[in-house]
């Protein structure tokens, strides 16, 4: 692991800012900070520079179509929980309201600011398996407390499905769901609707308006039940100290390194041409090789035709609601 300190150190003697043996001062460390802020700000909006897609599970309420999502927005979760370290314990049958999912930002009596939820360990978040342990960051210790999560407001929303409960004798089966696809409307498509409130067993499609300060999701139609499963780019935290832990896959902390020594030149740089050639390289060669690996394959079909013939009679209709 490392922290934004190293970084900005490896960077600043890159560019000759600093000798072998330096330190960034106070404000040459702070300048370096806001910097690499701003860079991964600009990261979350390239689609190939994220690693993985972020998932929001959020329960539909009967008869509401609208809500906002991001700081304080309706899209959240509430569950009873204890840190210790980077250890995040939500004991059985401790959520309240909504579902945890990695991404998500804590606030609680006792709970450090910034804290977010990086990763699953025994507890799987949504309705998999909640109660259980989940790696948080910032290290701290928190007491049993009533602990508030909330997504940050993403940037789009690229697809999503709906789980619903299955049925039988007029009750819902333990444990039983099915999923349907979610269509993602574009603001014209969405305008298009004529009635809005028309109601419906489940929504079968999403309309999202990204704001600035919060999100708003619009649903459609007015659902009765259902719980929203939607997929969008994670937005890379900001680092809020100089010694925050960074923890993200291999050759991110070498493109960190050398874009934001490409970055600091302007401010910093005391290099010769060739110097500014070889960072401008190993900047683009660090993005490059992220990119390479976390480009998606162009998607052609889910199932084979012979799966889905007659979908409105046979099994078809269930792998895929009978909505395409």
């Amino acid at each position: 692991m490392t922290q934004p300190i190293d970084i900005i150190t490896r960077a600043m003697k890159d560019i000759g800012a600093i000798a072998a043996g330096e330190v960034p001062t106070a404000d040459e460390a702070q300048d370096g900070l806001d910097m690499l802020n701003d860079m991964i700000a600009q990261w979350s909006n390239e689609n190939m520079m994220v690693f993985y897609r972020s998932e929001i599970i959020f329960q539909t309420t009967q008869n509401q179509v609208q809500y906002t999502i991001g700081p304080s927005g309706q899209m959240g979760a509430t569950f009873t929980g204890s840190i210790a370290g980077n250890v995040l314990t939500v004991p059985a049958n401790g959520v309240t309201a909504g579902g945890i999912n990695i991404g998500m930002t804590l606030s609680g009596t006792g709970i450090t600011p910034g804290t977010r939820i990086v990763a699953f360990q025994t507890g799987a978040g949504g309705n998999v398996n909640e109660g259980g342990t989940y790696t948080v960051s910032p290290s701290q210790t928190a007491s049993s407390t009533t602990i508030t999560a909330y997504y940050e407001r993403p940037l789009t929303i690229e697809s999503g499905f709906v789980r619903v409960a299955t049925m039988q004798g007029g009750s819902s089966v333990a444990g039983g769901y099915l999923d349907y696809p979610l269509t993602v409307f574009s603001l014209e498509e969405y305008e298009s609707i004529g009635i809005k409130q028309l109601n419906g067993p489940w929504a079968k499609g999403i309309y999202y308006q990204p704001s600035e300060l919060l999100g708003t999701i619009y649903v459609y139609p007015n659902p009765s039940q259902g719980e929203l499963h939607l997929f969008t780019q994670t937005i890379f935290r900001e680092f809020q100290s100089l010694n925050d832990t960074i923890q993200l896959p291999q050759g991110y902390n070498m493109a960190l390194r050398w874009c934001l020594a490409e970055r600091l030149l302007p401010m910093f740089g005391k290099v010769n041409q060739v110097q500014i050639g070889l960072i401008n390289a190993y900047a683009a060669q660090g993005k490059a090789t992220i990119k390479r690996t976390n480009m998606r394959p162009v998607q052609i079909a889910r199932y084979p035709d012979s799966l889905m013939v007659g979908r409105a009679k046979d099994a078809g209709f269930i792998m895929d609601g009978g909505f395409r």
